[in-house]
């Protein structure tokens, strides 16, 4: 029983950075903590995309002579290693307009920018 649970602790995890995340980018009113949130997610994505690749007593597919012929899946690694560059970029990308947002308006505050805005 706790062999069993020990395996789908992976998967809570990564239920609760989904639900972390999610709520973080819907209660949350800082564009700052917001962004955070979708940290959280993207976080949750390449920790599940992991999981799922992840095969027991599994083998790098680099070796020519291996042991045996459970491998694990390099798609996986590398969609995880794309998915990591692309959420730095967007995050770096983000951050730099929140930054415009706050010197234009004096606030990071998504509720108080949507007043000044209008």
């Amino acid at each position: 029983m706790m062999s069993y649970l020990l395996l789908k602790l992976p998967y809570f995890t990564v239920v609760v950075l989904t639900l972390l995340g999610l709520a973080a980018m819907v209660f949350k009113k800082n564009l700052i903590k917001i962004l955070m949130g979708l940290s959280l997610l993207e976080s949750a994505v390449n920790l599940f995309l992991i999981v799922t690749g992840y095969r027991t007593d599994g083998v790098a597919p680099i070796y020519t002579n291996a042991p045996s012929l459970h491998m694990t899946l390099p798609t996986v690694q590398a969609l995880t290693l794309t998915s990591i560059v692309i959420g730095v970029a967007t995050s770096a990308m983000m951050l730099s307009f929140a930054m415009v947002i706050y010197k234009k308006y004096g606030t990071v505050n998504a509720e108080k920018v949507k007043k000044l805005k209008g």
